[in-house]
């Protein structure tokens, strides 16, 4: 393409969105009501499915064994982009949109207070006008969107990528609700997700030395695990820590006169390396081993899922950065502003608003996702849009109050704009790829893609159900049904 040429199809991509992009909001919004958590996502995948049909996607649904995981796809010819769709709400963080006095709309139910109800639309919008913009000025690549469930527990990438859907792919764009705008070149660490499962022998309170507690194995564990802190590399604090969390989800039977005969110690860490995890987990399987032992009891080790450190691609976090500067930052009324010094005001931080600048792009580290898994596979970029107030934190119901309002819809325009146009910048210029790829090859280190979940374990297809079973049927009467077929 000429420089005239790929500025007309920029401004096309312009058009397009400011044109088409209310059905986008409309889902937008039907996702955020919803509020499904990760693997019950059965609404809000449909929904975004239905949204990519009808702008002119092929899309195959339940892909790698999780039903609400999908490959969308338009187009037959090289390069592949492909953009990252997320769509799975937090536990517990149900409330009002542009209400800055916390009030659920029912009380313990699931929120979005991720922004992941733009998270997925944004990304479809900037590839439904990529797809109309290839299709006007006759250009030639393939379009994916990568429809990936239960990001916040970190299963649909890693179980998608051991499914190998992600080696055909040149370039991932991806992007994440925020409370700034910019793109980064940021590494995060590995992580893994496993629960210990005791299994002892009840008895009465007044004769424990019959029974044998399967509470002692996991009590014995996660004290274990304390003295093991000591003995494992820190990673590199406080950003890139290599961290150990543990809880307690399931004692019984849970009378303090009956000797538990099973219990639960489901253990989550963040590490620097895949190759430090290894040891880590090790270590903690010994943990398990040592207070069974201990105890007289028995474990089963349920192994929920494992990614990847991300592998940073400076090239691309460059060329998006680029375009961000291009389209601008969004742009709030005095409404929107007001409403986030309220929320300010309320969280007892600083009443400044929203962000209406481009910070500069940036290396580092970023708190764990199971994106990671993509840039094995081919460079990406984050790009961070404002969607949320400076100074409140991600997972949190401000969060939900502010990406259910308009200011998320204005993050949306910049997101679609941003990504579409820095993907018509690939396609005009392959070199820009060419000069990706070989900056990953250099940060693998000769390494290559190995899934860290064996083939026999599958997604944890149940693990968010009975929550949502509980919230269902009373979120259903606030559920805002999108214009689609």
């Amino acid at each position: 393409m000429t420089r005239e040429e790929a500025a007309a199809a920029k401004e096309f991509i312009t058009h397009w969105i400011e044109a088409n992009k209310e059905s986008f909001y409309n889902v937008a919004d039907a996702i955020w009501s919803y509020a499904e958590l990760g693997m019950e996502e059965y609404k809000s995948s449909k929904v975004l499915v239905n949204l990519l049909i009808n702008n002119g996607f092929r899309v195959e649904s339940g892909v790698a064994g999780m039903p609400t995981a999908f490959m969308a796809t338009y187009g037959a010819d090289k390069p592949v982009i492909a953009f990252s769709a997320e769509y799975d709400a937090l536990p517990g963080l149900s409330q009002q949109p542009m209400n800055p006095i916390k009030m659920p709309i029912v009380d313990e139910a699931p929120g979005h207070g991720c922004g992941h109800n733009l998270l997925g639309v944004g990304s479809a919008l900037a590839a439904a006008a990529l797809r109309a913009t290839i299709d006007k000025f006759n250009l030639k690549c393939t379009i994916n969107v990568i429809g990936s469930p239960a990001e916040e527990i970190c299963v649909g990438k890693p179980f998608m990528a051991r499914a190998r859907l992600f080696e055909n792919i040149d370039v991932i764009l991806d992007w994440h609700p925020g409370s700034g705008n910019s793109t980064d070149y940021a590494t995060c660490n590995a992580y893994f997700s496993r629960r210990y499962h005791f299994s002892g022998r009840t008895a009465h309170g007044s004769s424990p030395w019959i029974g044998r507690s399967a509470l002692d194995a996991t009590l014995i564990m996660g004290n274990m695990i304390e003295h093991l802190r000591e003995h494992i590399n820190p990673g590199i604090p406080p950003l890139a820590a290599n961290t150990i969390n543990y809880s307690f989800p399931n004692v019984g039977p849970a009378f303090p006169v009956v000797v538990p005969d099973r219990a639960s110690l489901w253990v989550v860490g963040r590490v620097v390396s895949v190759e430090e995890l290894d040891y880590i987990v090790d270590r903690i399987d010994k943990c398990a081993q040592g207070a069974a032992l201990a105890t007289e009891t028995t474990f089963e080790i349920e192994r929920i899922t494992s990614t990847h450190e991300r592998i940073p691609n400076k090239t691309i976090a460059e060329l998006v950065y680029g375009n961000l500067q291009s389209v601008g930052a969004p742009k709030f009324t005095k409404d929107e502003h007001d409403f986030a010094k309220q929320l300010q005001r309320v969280y007892g931080v600083p009443e400044v608003g929203l962000d209406e600048i481009i910070s500069d792009i940036h290396g580092g580290n970023d708190p764990v996702s199971d994106n990671a898994e993509y840039t094995w596979f081919a460079p990406i970029c984050m790009l961070h849009v404002t969607t949320t107030p400076k100074g409140i934190p991600a997972h949190s119901w401000g969060t939900t109050a502010s990406v259910g309002s308009s200011i998320g819809k204005e993050a949306l325009d910049v997101v679609g704009k941003v990504n579409a146009g820095a993907a018509l910048d690939l396609i005009a210029n392959p070199e820009i790829i060419d000069a990706a790829k070989k900056e990953m090859k250099e940060r693998l280190l000769g390494r290559t893609y190995t899934s860290l979940i064996p083939e026999p374990v599958q997604p944890p297809m149940m693990i968010n159900r009975q929550i949502m079973d509980r919230f269902r049927t009373l979120q259903e009467k606030f559920y805002q049904e999108p214009l689609l077929e």
